[in-house]
């Protein structure tokens, strides 16, 4: 079977997720990349959007679930997006990668990201 991939890379979002107060109250930045692994090939040679995934859609299900209700984990947003994305584009395997860009905490480092691997039948 083919394992094609089609990315969605660097979705960014303004959200009120977090541990500390300050962070629901003033919110920041995230950002999103969705890899989603299949066999695109009828939609490649039939040219046909009905079996392609539409990444537009896929783009507005993850503003839903950034811009929706607050986590307190990047664990958790990261989870929520890919229950959300993977039911709509069952069956799947997907790869979802969440960076906070700017953590509150006192060091120096270029944010955090968790990454996360599921599959959808």
């Amino acid at each position: 079977m083919s394992q094609d991939i089609l990315r969605l890379r660097n979705m960014r979002f303004f959200a009120y997720h977090g541990l500390f107060p300050q962070e629901n109250e003033l919110g920041q930045h995230y950002e999103v990349d969705i890899d989603l692994h299949g066999d695109f090939r009828r939609a490649g040679c039939d040219d046909d959007i009905a079996q392609a995934i539409n990444y537009p859609e896929v783009y507005a299900l993850v503003e839903e679930v950034v811009t929706g209700e607050p986590c307190k984990l990047v664990e958790a947003l990261a989870e929520r997006i890919a229950a959300k994305v993977g039911s709509h584009c069952a069956p799947i395997d997907l790869v979802v990668r969440v960076r906070k860009p700017h953590p509150p905490v006192a060091a120096h480092f270029d944010g955090i990201e968790v990454e996360l691997h599921r599959s959808y039948a």
